[in-house]
């Protein structure tokens, strides 16, 4: 059933480049290896945080490919498939491999700014024409747009197979409506590491994490603890990570993360413009904090 299998702690797995930009699969093995070793419920491949503007089509599908063959059935896999050309997205889904894929999460329209109508119309024809489950994925930050509260009901009320929402809007009260009017089967899946507590004391069911690429084994402690009922020990870990999910995203994501895992050894601080690598400055900060986690 696809809700338990969306329940606790997904990863948006980044894209470890070479120092030539190239696509680092030995890295990325390792890192999926990591993943796998230390709680992590699920991985989400191709999301924004994998760098997907700047991937080719063939790219994308390489990196798909191979992370459904490293992980050979040991987790689910999470495909992110989204777009402002409806159109062009629905081609995509119809014609796709989704072979060891479990889910899609396909995130608002950006750049366009459609109203809440055009946002309905552009689910209802990717929810008629996905061949899996679909996660709705509403991050206004980056899109320019909020889906509101009443048109993802409206969509989880129409189409069965929109299983969850990944929220990223930050607004405890749309979250909080969504949560409390919801059916009875779909999912609230936090998109922000830094409030994933707090919502998973509200009825969220998990996190589509940043910070899990470096730290799975203990942030999904902390999924796993809060979920249980278990706030204290939960609140502990949580505050022992604030200042770090700032630094994450203080220069952008994956810029964060990616220094992370370069302190630890695991990745080349490698992005693709326009993103570029964090400052010395926020580096080092982040160099300090590690070494005191």
């Amino acid at each position: 059933m696809i809700n338990n299998k969306l329940t606790g702690m997904g990863v948006a797995l980044i894209t470890p480049f070479k120092t030539d930009e190239t696509i680092d699969f030995d890295a990325l093995a390792r890192l999926v290896e990591y993943q796998i070793k230390n709680g992590t419920d699920y991985l989400v491949v191709c999301g924004t945080t994998a760098e997907t503007p700047t991937l080719t089509p063939q790219e994308k599908e390489a990196i798909t490919k191979f992370v459904v063959r490293q992980v050979n059935g040991r987790l689910p896999i999470v495909l992110g498939a989204g777009g402002n050309n409806t159109k062009a997205l629905v081609e995509t889904l119809q014609t796709g491999d989704f072979s060891g894929i479990d889910a899609i999460l396909s995130v608002t329209p950006y750049y366009n700014k459609p109203s809440q109508e055009g946002l309905y119309r552009h689910y209802e024809a990717i929810a008629k024409t996905s061949p899996l489950p679909l996660i709705l994925y509403n991050v206004p930050g980056r899109t320019g747009v909020n889906m509101t509260a009443q048109t993802t009901l409206r969509l989880a009320n129409d189409f069965p197979n929109i299983c969850a929402t990944k929220e990223a809007s930050g607004n405890f009260t749309q979250i909080d409506d969504i949560i409390k009017n919801k059916p009875e089967n779909f999912m609230l899946i936090s998109g922000d590491d830094g409030i994933t507590f707090p919502l998973i004391t509200l009825g969220a069911v998990g996190v589509i994490s940043v910070i899990g690429n470096a730290f799975p084994k203990e942030f999904s402690r902390m999924v796993r603890l809060a979920l249980q009922g278990d706030y204290e020990k939960a609140r502990q870990i949580h505050h022992r990570f604030n200042e770090l999910i700032e630094l994450l995203f203080v220069e952008g994501n994956p810029a964060g993360v990616k220094s992370m895992l370069a302190v630890m050894g695991y990745i080349d601080n490698v992005l693709r413009l326009p993103l570029a690598p964090n400052t010395i400055k926020t580096y080092e900060k982040i160099r300090l904090v590690l070494r005191e986690l």
